[in-house]
């Protein structure tokens, strides 16, 4: 008899963006007339940089001709990208990373819930409340939990993020191994101060606990004293994985490449206590179960670190950036108290009422898509999250339809 993984039935009831969805369908179903501007899912909508394009089609090309086709490719990536990540990610910042210490993939999506496969079944997890649902749902997935309790699952350890501490959770007050972080946030757009890193690096040190840092939204960082990377916090390297994506750096949402740095001198420990280098284990992992990007999204991704591309880049994410101040704007002009939207796409509100009632509210009265904040976790209840992805006009319009809808 073949049995299923049951640690799947502790899952709760969807997944976060599926029921987004099958709520939208089913208002469309009703009101076929009504145009709908989605402002919920982190999806980006502007069009990839003409650099990435350009070497895009160099790349395919290059398929067409025998002297220049490629065929399978390094599961890490190809050392042309690398080596640009490492040079201009981290080491023009003052970050020591080498270039094999860059894990080229199809997301830090991807990377962010496999991550958890070399760990020991019995590690304690810190999870911050709000949070992205992946670090939550493939630890359940692995067994690392019971069935969930109140909208919590039994064996992590909660790191509440509130307006109390500005979105960024505290040292844990018990032990753990495996701490998430995410920053800027998503989905509270905050941002850690250099001392805030500091601290949590240190507690990872005395701890022997370790630390994933999802930094997919470095990119909307305008503040000059807000680290980019946590390797720019010394000892971090040991004590650090980092978790990069093209998507909202550069709009690759749909290209699909991202990267995760494993430094060497990062450890963990087996059951006798001998320290073990992740970097080996991540390679193995990585080389057995992942075929690697293919060439011409990685040339892509390279033509990012041209001058050209870095522009290019620039003023995509500056537009996202406008869009998310003026957002913040007109919620907090209409008395909503919000976060986020400086250094970080998404604007965090505190609506005072339940998060799928206002996101009912929007879609039903305005025809505008948000993300409640429960489904981020039990503290962002009376929350949503606006995103900043979409065009000015059409952030323009849903802020004009939202305003009628709540005068």
């Amino acid at each position: 008899m073949i049995r299923i993984n049951s640690h799947y039935q502790k899952l709760q009831a969807s997944y976060l963006f599926a029921d987004i969805a099958r709520r939208v369908a089913a208002f469309q179903a009703r009101n076929p007339q009504q145009s709908l501007i989605r402002l919920g899912i982190g999806d980006v909508t502007q069009p990839l940089p003409a650099a990435c394009i350009a070497a895009l089609h160099k790349a395919t090309d290059e398929m067409a001709n025998a002297s220049s086709f490629r065929g399978y490719g390094p599961e890490q990536g190809y050392d042309f990208l690398r080596e640009a990540i490492a040079a201009y990610d981290f080491r023009a910042r003052g970050a020591q990373v080498d270039a094999d210490e860059i894990f080229v993939s199809d997301g830090a999506k991807s990377d962010t819930g496999n991550i958890q496969e070399i760990f020991a079944q019995d590690v304690r997890v810190a999870i911050p409340d709000p949070v992205y649902p992946v670090y939550v749902d493939t630890n359940v997935m692995a067994g690392r939990t019971e069935a969930a309790q109140d909208g919590r699952y039994p064996g992590f350890v909660y790191l509440d993020s509130t307006a109390a501490n500005g979105y960024v959770p505290a040292l844990p007050s018990e032990p753990v191994d495996l701490i998430y972080l995410c920053f800027p946030n998503n989905p509270t757009g905050a941002t850690a101060t250099r001392a805030q890193l500091a601290a949590w690096v240190e507690y990872a040190r005395q701890n022997r606990a370790l630390i994933l840092f999802d930094a997919a939204y470095e990119a909307f960082i305008r503040d000059p004293d807000i680290p980019h990377s946590i390797y720019e916090i010394p000892g971090a390297r040991e004590v650090a994985i980092e978790f990069r994506s093209f998507s909202k750096t550069a709009g690759f949402t749909g290209l699909r490449c991202a990267y995760t740095v494993v430094p060497k001198e990062c450890m963990a420990w087996d059951d006798s206590g001998q320290a073990v280098p992740l970097h080996a284990l991540w390679t193995r992992r990585h080389t057995t179960k992942f075929n690697g990007v293919s060439y011409p999204v990685q040339r892509a991704a390279e033509a990012v670190y041209s001058p050209e591309g870095q522009q290019q880049v620039h003023a995509l994410v500056d537009g996202y950036l406008a869009n998310a101040r003026t957002i913040r704007s007109a919620f907090e002009s209409m008395g909503f108290a919000c976060t986020g939207g400086v250094n970080a796409p998404y604007v965090w509100i505190d609506t005072q009422r339940d998060a799928w009632e206002f996101f009912d509210l929007l879609l039903t009265r305005a025809g505008v898509v948000c993300t409640p904040g429960i489904g981020f976790g039990r503290c962002g209840q009376q929350h949503v999250r606006i995103s900043a992805f979409n065009s000015a006009a059409q952030v323009e319009q849903a802020l004009q339809r939202i305003t009628r809808a709540l005068s």
